[in-house]
């Protein structure tokens, strides 16, 4: 049964930093595609980073590109999205998702497995 567990959200100040985690069972999460997205108050889900199953490459939203940093660790089944300089806009529930695909990784439709989600408050 494939499971995606995150942890790390919470309440931070702005300006400072958080690093969340997803951990993932039951997928061969070395070969899958990863990502975060996140959903702001009252707002839809939105796209935030991806990476590919060998963490050569990542792509970033541009409201987060140079702020936030994804990697991976095959060898223990994890996620990592490192966030520093947080902002208040950066508030939201985010959530982790795998995809068998290598392409159009900015499209929640491209993901079949979802996390549960993890809070962040960035407060000013």
């Amino acid at each position: 049964q494939a499971q995606l567990v995150e942890s790390g959200g919470g309440l931070v100040q702005a300006g400072g930093s958080r690093r969340l985690s997803c951990a993932v069972s039951g997928l061969p999460f070395s070969v899958l595609s990863m990502a975060w997205f996140r959903q702001p108050p009252g707002k839809d889900r939105e796209f935030v980073a991806w990476i590919y199953w060998n963490g050569e490459e990542t792509s970033y939203t541009d409201s987060v590109e140079g702020r936030f940093t994804l990697s991976r660790d095959n060898g223990k089944n994890t996620l990592y999205l490192q966030m520093d300089s947080l902002k208040p806009e950066d508030t939201g529930v985010y959530f982790c998702a795998a995809s068998h695909k290598n392409y159009l990784l900015r499209q929640r439709s491209s993901y079949a497995y979802w996390g549960q989600g993890t809070q962040v408050t960035v407060s000013s």
